[in-house]
């Protein structure tokens, strides 16, 4: 039996759970897909906040509160929790359906206000001073906060890429997740320093990071810690609920936990109608953004330790906020029941992911990894025929190479499941392995054919005897070095002497064939027979 004496200290280090959520959803964006969202962050969110506070702190007047604790209530009761709703969002899938967009466009515009609602409600605790005045000390009490965004942004653009950069040429597996974790809890320490959250912050810092080379090596790096902060963040969430005070205040305490959550569902509901929501995904939504957030804990926390909330009072709203959260994942299994299949491009407004490119999800494309002298070649050759690809690499020179022509290549271990998984081997119509290290070919074959036994997969052997074994391990097609360059030589070698063009095409496209059928028999690959297209020699 584990016990926990100190709750406190656990919840701080939980706090980095929704750090790094943040981070990831970060990575999965971009400035532009954030700029086509602006509409519902800076318009639904903005409504859904300032609606939901106004109510909730009516509702808590109305009950004998005084104003600055109404308003300290209303504030906290009015955020949702990114760090249940978004991993729920990523487990069903729906995170770029019409619903989830939605919801995460209002969860965005939640932790931007955070900072405000906790300065505002600071200085209305004070009291002192004309309304003018308190205008006054709202705008310099901000300006730290927007000091902070603009020293992420200027010093991530100009900053972050080198690091990592430098970091990669290092080839150290350890100083590259170091670095990946400086720059998550940098991030979000600059962050709090001005005042805005640590979440912020390291979103911030994924937003920054989508944009280059490192993307998916850093969220391959990134996710396990992700995953364990915020297993500690769901524990400390259940340490929060005060069960002795659900047992003595039952009625209060559930009753307003089914109130919050039945006007969010309403406010959001109406107000994603407006926003031109179709009735299924605004109810989505309304039940996504029905329960209540970390941030509760927060505001709260900070308004009882001010002397702003009765401590009876802040409690009581504490617990039944939590049991609102402990709802969540029962609202979320009734909206993905609601919104049954995923919805196409078609159906979704532009400003919620209508554009595929809006949406920042591209075609199928074939997957080349390593981008040397023959991947460079292969994708050439791809790109003559219009086919898109994307090209893995783990020499950051060669990455930034590709860059620099604008080639869309990505730093990484292709030997990672993970990481293929990020490069979006479960759309691709085909894999092809140019690198020229032969247990390296063999590890990123065996790994791709145990993920998509139904993928086409081309690897570069270095003589027939790798062919064999690579054959063995999965790949579609072979072509070995030796054997392509004896066949180049004899075709060059006959032309030469006069033998016909024809001639020569024919039998080499015969030899070809039977170097094929020798290499993958069909004894040696459990009596499975393969079907080969003819190249070009």
């Amino acid at each position: 039996m584990i016990t926990i004496d100190n709750p406190g200290e656990l919840a701080q280090l939980a706090e980095l759970g929704v750090v790094f959520l943040l981070f990831m959803i970060g990575l999965e964006l971009s400035w532009e897909r954030l700029r086509a969202m602006r509409r519902l962050v800076f318009g639904l969110g903005a409504l859904q906040v300032g609606v939901c506070l106004v109510a909730f702190a009516a509702a808590a007047l109305l009950t004998g509160q005084p104003l600055v604790a109404s308003i300290a209530i209303g504030a906290a009761l009015a955020l949702s929790s990114t760090a249940i709703v978004m991993p729920t969002l990523a487990e069903q899938k729906r995170q770029h359906a019409q619903a989830g967009r939605a919801t995460f466009s209002v969860l965005l515009f939640q932790d931007l206000a955070v900072a405000p609602l906790l300065v505002t409600i600071t200085l209305l605790g004070r009291g002192d001073g004309s309304h003018e005045a308190l205008g006054q000390r709202l705008l310099f009490s901000m300006a730290p906060s927007v000091l902070g965004v603009g020293v992420l942004l200027i010093l991530g653009r100009l900053l972050l890429r080198p690091m990592l950069r430098s970091v990669a040429k290092a080839k150290s597996e350890e100083l590259f997740l170091a670095a990946c974790l400086l720059v998550v809890i940098g991030a979000g320490l600059v962050s709090a320093l001005t005042g805005l959250s640590m979440a912020l912050g390291a979103f911030i810092a994924g937003l920054l990071l989508a944009e280059t080379e490192f993307r998916h090596e850093v969220e391959t790096r990134v996710e396990p810690f992700k995953g364990l902060l915020l297993g500690l963040f769901f524990i400390s969430v259940g340490l929060q609920l005060n069960v002795p005070l659900l047992v003595e205040r039952p009625q209060v305490i559930l009753g307003a936990a089914a109130a919050m959550i039945v006007f969010n569902i309403a406010v959001v509901f109406g107000l994603a109608r407006v926003f031109g929501l179709k009735t299924r995904p605004a109810l989505e939504a309304a039940l996504l953004l029905a329960g209540a957030g970390e941030f509760a804990f927060v505001i709260l926390g900070q308004a009882m330790a001010d002397g702003l909330v009765d401590p009876l009072v802040g409690q009581t709203t504490l617990v039944a906020a939590t049991v609102s959260m402990f709802c969540i994942p029962l609202l979320a299994m009734l909206s993905l029941r609601l919104g049954g299949r995923k919805l196409t491009p078609a159906e979704l407004p532009p400003e919620v992911g209508g554009d595929p490119d809006a949406e920042g999800r591209p075609p199928p494309q074939v997957l080349v990894v390593g981008y040397g002298r023959v991947g460079r070649l292969v994708g050439e050759m791809l790109r003559r025929h219009q086919i898109p690809w994307v090209a893995a690499e783990l020499d950051p020179r060669l990455v930034e190479q590709g860059r620099r022509a604008g080639e869309a290549i990505y730093f990484g271990d292709a030997s990672r499941p993970e990481f293929l998984q990020r490069c979006g081997l479960a759309d691709a119509p085909a894999v092809v392995v140019t690198m020229d290290n032969p247990e390296g070919v063999e590890a990123i074959v065996a790994v791709a054919r145990s993920l998509r036994p139904d993928l086409t997969i081309v690897a570069r052997a270095r003589d027939a005897r790798h062919a064999q074994r690579l054959y063995d391990l999965g790949a579609t097609d072979a072509v070995p070095e030796t054997v392509e360059a004896s066949l180049q030589l004899s075709e060059a070698v006959l032309v030469e002497i006069g033998v016909p063009m024809g001639l020569v095409i024919a039998s080499i496209h015969e030899r070809r064939d039977e170097f094929r059928t020798a290499l993958n028999r069909p004894e040696a690959m459990g009596g499975r027979t393969r079907h080969f297209r003819r190249g070009q020699p």
